[in-house]
């Protein structure tokens, strides 16, 4: 197996500065016990001193014989060909540069960041719980002793529980209709109708809302095939303020424990555009303001203000 491998090593010698090594530390070992136990079993003080000093200078002969004999056992032992068969001990040299594919590092950047964004989101839901009771239109009227049970917070809910919460708003409001549609399945798509000012496309998933696109009442809000046309934006800029501010008002009314009663919330909100071309601003007074009549409610008030008055 020697010739195969082509190692030019002499077993013997390599045996013999095996057992030369140990020879060595234990003569290094006398050295240091012999400093540890210093001057003893000498009656004088200047027999204790020749006798320490002689038996140090014997041990570090010791040492200096052993250290001569690996040093020439190693000589004999000789070193391995360089041009032997590497294996897969070969390939080490084939591993990337560390500065053109940093893996490791990003990975380590993704795990930190990992764990930021989760921290940062338990302080946010934290926050969010604590302010729950701010965060419904005062206009509900529903007492702390009448509040509902909170319903689960997973996103399967009962098609039958949605549907009766939607009848339940839809009567609360004579002057908004809605109408309910699953075009795509268990998924619910609102058509909200207001007065004869506008309409909203309401697109949930179980009984969150995902998104909302506001149009005018005269305005088409069906394609050509019958369904709901949930990609096209209002033709008026004045439905593209009030659609923007819907985006606002679902990030506003969160809370996750009830959805029912952020889906009332955001409805009532949205109510308060029964006067959209009918309010004054309550900053400025004025009805139009480049153009454009006040578009913003107040989360709270549902007071109307221009998109540059609100601040």
């Amino acid at each position: 197996m020697a010739d195969v491998i082509n190692v030019s090593v002499n077993l013997e010698a390599f045996s013999q500065a095996i057992s030369a090594i140990q020879a060595l530390r234990s003569s290094v070992s006398r050295v240091f016990d012999c400093l540890k136990d210093g001057m003893r079993n000498k009656e004088t003080l200047e027999g204790r001193e020749k006798a320490f000093i002689a038996h140090f200078r014997n041990n570090l002969h010791s040492v200096n014989r052993d250290l001569k004999e690996l040093e020439r056992l190693s000589n004999l032992v000789g070193k391995p060909s360089e041009n032997h068969p590497l294996h897969n001990s070969g390939l080490l040299s084939l591993d990337p540069v560390q500065d053109k594919t940093p893996l490791y590092s990003q990975l380590l950047q993704a795990y930190k960041w990992s764990n930021k964004l989760q921290y940062h989101a338990g302080l946010a839901s934290g926050l969010l719980n604590q302010q729950s009771l701010k965060r419904s239109a005062n206009q509900m009227g529903v007492s702390a002793k009448r509040r509902p049970k909170a319903q689960p917070t997973t996103l399967v809910l009962p098609p039958q529980y949605i549907d009766d919460v939607i009848s339940c708003i839809d009567r609360m409001f004579p002057e908004m209709s809605i109408h309910l549609s699953r075009p795509n399945g268990t998924s619910a798509m609102l058509l909200v109708t207001l007065g004869k000012v506008l309409k909203v496309i309401v697109i949930m998933r179980s009984l969150f809302i995902d998104r909302t696109i506001v149009k005018g009442y005269n305005e088409n809000v069906y394609t050509e095939d019958g369904k709901l046309d949930i990609w096209s934006k209002s033709n008026y800029q004045v439905f593209q303020k009030v659609t923007d501010h819907a985006t606002t008002a679902l990030l506003h009314y969160q809370l996750p424990q009830m959805p029912d009663v952020v889906v009332r919330s955001f409805m009532t909100w949205l109510r308060s555009y029964i006067k959209l071309f009918q309010a004054r601003c309550q900053r400025c007074g004025k009805f139009l303001q480049d153009g454009l009549p006040p578009t913003w409610r107040d989360f709270r008030t549902l007071e109307a203000f221009h998109d540059t008055c609100r601040q």
